[in-house]
Order: C-alpha cells, then structure tokens, then sequence
C-alpha cells in the first residue's frame, strides 16, 4: 500500500468520529448562543444576540483531525466574538476574544449560563479598558 493510500484509508476510517466530535462542538456552540440570550437573567431575553457557525480561521487541514476546534461568530449587540471550541477527553475547552479561555467539564445550563456573564464581562472590561473607562474605576 503506497503513502497516498494509507492517507486516504486514515481519513475515512477516522470520519465518523471526527463528524460526532464536530456536531457535538457544534451543539456546545449553540447552547452557549441561547445561554447568552438568557445571561441577563429569567425573562429577560436579548433579541440582538446572534450567532453563525464558521469554520476554523486557524484550521490547517481539511477534513479536520479529531481534537481540532469547532467555532463561531456570536454577535452580541454591538459587539462580534469568535468562540473556538474542541473537545478533550470528556472537556470542552474553548477560546474567545484575543485572551479569553475556558474549560468546562459540566455542561449544564447553569455552567452555560456562567461562561455566558464570564465572556459578556470580560468583553466589557477590554472595551472600558480601550475607552479609558476602565482606568477611571481603579
């Protein structure tokens, strides 16, 4: 079996587990989009909440390999955020913004509900910080 053979062997026998893996990342991407609708409390959903599903700007291989991260733009009024998202193990470990990271091992609503208020103020804290707001509050 030459080289070229073996790839493409390796790519289709790994294409069911890389598509679960993607579609659960997917899921995960969408829980947190209607997670961050509701982050403002009971009853009080944010309508300028959006998200579209993108693939990877830093993905250097398609398909993509397992462990690889799933991403997408969520617009949060006035704001754009792109949120990366992979699994490891039983995890999901994510990126946003330049410096933004978690890992979350629950995913329950609660744990949702968290890392929605966690992202939504660390934004806020990097753009009072650009308009000089937040040297004010120190």
């Amino acid at each position: 079996m030459s080289d070229f053979d073996a790839l493409q062997r390796a790519t289709e026998a790994s294409a069911p587990e890389r598509q679960a893996e993607a579609q659960t990342c997917e899921a995960f991407l969408m829980a947190l989009y209607h997670a961050l609708r509701h982050a403002s409390g009971p009853g009080l959903p944010l309508n300028n909440v959006a998200t579209e599903l993108t693939s990877d700007p830093a993905t250097k291989l398609r398909p993509p390999p397992l462990g690889s991260w799933s991403a997408a733009w969520f617009r949060l009024g006035l704001c754009e955020v792109l949120i990366r998202v992979r699994r490891d193990g039983q995890d999901y470990v994510g990126e946003y913004g330049p410096h933004g990271q978690f890992r979350l091992h629950l995913v329950s609503e609660n744990e949702l509900l968290a890392l929605g208020r966690e992202v939504t103020r660390h934004l806020t804290r990097l753009y009072e910080r650009d308009s000089g707001q937040g040297r004010l509050k120190n």
